[in-house]
């Protein structure tokens, strides 16, 4: 464990989760002042936008940083699944009155001009989703002295980032929110919670296993080094965070979450997810077979979004959390990786 946390250059073993569009720097900043891993999520940015950030937190606090990337292919044009849900959420627009186009935040996966960010800014981790880049820019990475990171939901995936070359696995159950880091499988049904899986990932491979799924509290950190992981990556509990950056009514939704609150859904980017039920899921969803691909969707549903959240309502927003998010409490970022590393004694 010492020896991990020597790696990673942190004095506590947590990970705050990197949450594309719900935080900034600023989170990311309260975290590793704390001594726990403080992350920026960088599908979201351009190259500029991550060197921004990046000089933010260098500035603020002396402390690692751990960069994170998507690693979905680009989709081909969509035009017909993309026509057959404008019809759909044509009832929707009508409501809201909406006449213009609303630009989506562009999800980009990991690519030459990112791999050259990584180069110029050097980060202690990186991390990534959705599987790993080409190897030739993975050998970059590598190159750039950074610690490489990747998420599984399942033994396979875990091996295959162990052959790969990662210096470490982060075990994501079922319970986890936001967007499953799935790459390798389309059974859906047999994807494991995190107490069957993160003790089947820690005896199949020999690199360090971090938990992630269903953990808000040291009760969940304690379980998690019970189960043999290393470390535990925290999401959903730092979105009630002052520091975060989500919209009022995913605050709001947060703030009145129960246990049976969230579903996993793919009716807001086209990709599997799990987030507080709401409106549009109810309504179209959960899962529907027919949606454009990744990340497409999420174009025809920004000017809902927009609108709505504009008057108050989160019905087509991504409200991601995490099945334990009723453990949640509006503490600081400070605070809370505080509580949960006691967890850990």
């Amino acid at each position: 464990m010492a020896h991990w946390l020597q790696l990673l250059n942190i004095e506590l073993p947590i990970i705050q989760a990197p949450m594309a569009g719900a935080q900034d720097e600023e989170l990311a900043c309260a975290v590793a002042a704390a001594g726990g891993l403080g992350s920026l999520p960088c599908a979201m940015l351009s190259p500029a936008g991550v060197a921004e950030q990046v000089a933010q937190f260098r500035a603020r606090v002396r402390a690692p940083v751990n960069l994170n990337f998507f690693c979905h292919h680009d989709p081909a044009p969509a035009e017909q699944a993309l026509s057959v849900w404008r019809k759909r959420l044509e009832p929707y627009y009508r409501e809201l009155q909406i006449t213009d186009d609303i630009q989506a935040a562009a999800r980009r996966p990991f690519d030459e001009d990112m791999c050259r960010v990584v180069e110029q800014l050097r980060p202690e981790v990186v991390s990534f989703h959705f599987g790993l880049p080409e190897s030739r820019l993975l050998e970059r990475v590598r190159a750039s002295g950074a610690t490489i990171l990747c998420t599984a939901t399942c033994v396979g995936e875990a091996q295959l980032l162990e052959a790969a070359g990662v210096h470490g696995i982060i075990a994501q159950g079922a319970e986890a929110g936001g967007h499953r880091g799935t790459f390798s499988s389309a059974d859906t049904d047999a994807e494991l919670g995190s107490f069957a899986l993160i003790p089947q990932i820690v005896d199949a491979v020999r690199v360090p296993v971090i938990a992630a799924g269903g953990i808000a509290d040291a009760r969940g950190v304690a379980a998690a080094r019970a189960l043999g992981a290393s470390a535990v990556q925290i999401g959903t509990a730092y979105l009630r965070c002052p520091e975060s950056r989500i919209s009022e009514a995913h605050r709001r939704a947060l703030a009145a979450v129960r246990d049976d609150s969230t579903r996993v859904t793919n009716v807001l980017t086209g990709r599997r997810a799990r987030g507080i039920l709401n409106r549009v899921m109810r309504e179209l969803g959960p899962i529907a077979e027919d949606v454009p691909p990744f990340p497409l969707l999420a174009t025809v549903i920004a000017p809902l979004r927009s609108r709505a959240e504009a008057n108050g309502s989160g019905d087509f927003s991504p409200l991601w959390a995490g099945q334990a998010a009723a453990l949640g409490r509006p503490s600081s970022a400070r605070e809370l990786t505080e509580l949960c590393a006691s967890g850990w004694r």
